[in-house]
C-alpha cells in the first residue's frame, strides 16, 4: 500500500537538466455534498504529486491553485512538452519547495475552467448528468471555495494524509488555502497564501462580474444549455480577454500592446477595433478552445462569494487559524491588491497569531505571482525551513 503511495514522480536526467516527469491522476466519489445542500453524483477531480511520501504521511505541502489554472503545479508530462507547471521555478529537487524533502500534491478544482483540456480532469456545467444523460448546464449547483476545500479534504483522506506541513496557492488559491486553516485548523502547520487575501471585497466582486457579463450577454450562451451548438465563443473569448488585462499591471501590459496613437485605423473608423484589444482577443479566443463558458461564470461565483469560514464574520473565523503564516501579494497587483492582504494580516494579528508579510516585486502586476514567484523562493524556502 505504501509504495502505491509513493506517487508518480520520477527524476530524469539529461546531461546537466533535470526534468521532473509527473502523471495525472484520478479521485473520484459516488456523490458529493455542497455547501448549499445539494447533491453532485459521481464527482471526479484530477490530481498530481511530486516527490515522495514519508513513513509517517508527514511532508506533505498541498498546493491549491489560481483561478484559471489546474492541478499542473511542477513538472512535466513528457520530456517533450513546451512549457512545465506554473510554479515549476520553485517546486522540484532542490527548489524552495524542495521535493527531496517534501511530498507536495495538488489537485484540479471542482468546475475547473479548462474543462476541454486533456490534462485536466473536473466535474462542473459541461459534465454529463448521469440522471439525464445530458450535461448540467446550470442545474449544476452553485459551489464554493470551501467546497473545493472539502473535495480536497476527501482526497486526502482517501490518501490515509491527515496533516499538512502546509498549504500553499496563488490567488483564487489562496482563498483554499486559507479556507483550510480555517476549516481544519490542527492539520494546518503553515500557510502561504500568495497574491490573495482572507476575504474579497465588494469592489473586486464586481469587477469579477465584468468577467461574467460578456457571456451572459452572448445569445450563443442560450441560457447554459448550449453544449448541442458549441460554445459561446464570443462572449467566452471577451471574458478571458478582461481577464488578462486585469491580471496585468500597465508597467507590464503597455511594452506588450500597440499603442492606440499609432493605430492609423483608429483615426479613421470608428468602428475599427484597436489593435491591442485584437491582440488580447487573439490570445483569449486559443484559451477558449479548452475552457468552458458556465465553468467561468461559476469560478466568478465562487470568487465573489469568498470569505474565511464562508459565515458572516470572516474576522471571527480568521481567529481560529494556527498554522505560521505567510502572506506574499504582489507589489503591483491591481486585482487583488496588497492592501487586503495587509487587512487580512491585520486581523490575524489582533487575534493572536502574527502572520510574516512580504511582497513580490515585478512589473507584471497579479501575475507576479505566478510568473514572478522565483523572486520571492528565498522567503518561501525559509519560512519552509
Amino acid at each position: 500500500m505504501f509504495i502505491k503511495l509513493i506517487l508518480l514522480c520520477c527524476v530524469i536526467v539529461s546531461g546537466a537538466a533535470q526534468a521532473m516527469l509527473v502523471q495525472k491522476q484520478r479521485f473520484t466519489l459516488d456523490n458529493f455534498s455542497t455547501e448549499n445542500g445539494q447533491t453532485i453524483a459521481q464527482v471526479a477531480v484530477g490530481w498530481e504529486a511530486y516527490g515522495t511520501l514519508n513513513a509517517d504521511k508527514s511532508n506533505v505541502i498541498l498546493i491549491t491553485h489560481y483561478f484559471s489554472g489546474s492541478s499542473h503545479a511542477a513538472g512535466k508530462y513528457h520530456t517533450d512538452d513546451t512549457a512545465p507547471g506554473y510554479w515549476d521555478a520553485i517546486i522540484g529537487p532542490g527548489k524552495a519547495i524542495d521535493t527531496n524533502k517534501f511530498y507536495v500534491l495538488s489537485s484540479d478544482t471542482l468546475v475547473n475552467a479548462n474543462a476541454f483540456d486533456k490534462n485536466v480532469i473536473t466535474t462542473g456545467p459541461a459534465t454529463v448528468n448521469p440522471a439525464t444523460g445530458k450535461p448540467y448546464g446550470l442545474s449544476f449547483p452553485v459551489v464554493t471555495i470551501g467546497d473545493f476545500v472539502e473535495l480536497q479534504k476527501a482526497l486526502l483522506d482517501s490518501l490515509g494524509i491527515s496533516k499538512l506541513y502546509a498549504v500553499i496557492g496563488p490567488s483564487m488559491g489562496s482563498f483554499q488555502a486559507i479556507e483550510w486553516a480555517v476549516r481544519y485548523p490542527d492539520a494546518v502547520q503553515r500557510l502561504i497564501p500568495v497574491i490573495g487575501s482572507a476575504y474579497i471585497d465588494t469592489y473586486s466582486a464586481v469587477k469579477l462580474q465584468r468577467w461574467a457579463y460578456p457571456i451572459l450577454q452572448d445569445p450563443a450562451w442560450h441560457n447554459g444549455n448550449y453544449y448541442n451548438k458549441g460554445q459561446p465563443l464570443q462572449g467566452l473569448s471577451t471574458a478571458l480577454a478582461y481577464i488578462t488585462q486585469d491580471a496585468l499591471h500597465p508597467d507590464g501590459f503597455n511594452p506588450r500592446y500597440s499603442a492606440m496613437s499609432t493605430d492609423n485605423s483608429l483615426h479613421h473608423s470608428i468602428t475599427a477595433l484597436p489593435q491591442a484589444w485584437q491582440q488580447l482577443l487573439q490570445h483569449a479566443q486559443t484559451r477558449a478552445t479548452y475552457q468552458d463558458a458556465n465553468h467561468i461564470l461559476y469560478l466568478v461565483r465562487a470568487s465573489q462569494l469568498w470569505r474565511a469560514g464562508m459565515g458572516d464574520n470572516w474576522q471571527q473565523a480568521l481567529s481560529r487559524v494556527k498554522a505560521k503564516t505567510l502572506f506574499l501579494p504582489a507589489s503591483g497587483d491591481l486585482l487583488l491588491p496588497p492592501a487586503l492582504s495587509q487587512h487580512s494580516a491585520t486581523v490575524m494579528t489582533a487575534a493572536g497569531n502574527a502572520p510574516q508579510y512580504a511582497e513580490i516585486p515585478g512589473s507584471w502586476g497579479h501575475l507576479d505571482g505566478v510568473v514572478g514567484i522565483s523572486a520571492v523562493a528565498q522567503q518561501i524556502e525559509a519560512f519552509l525551513n
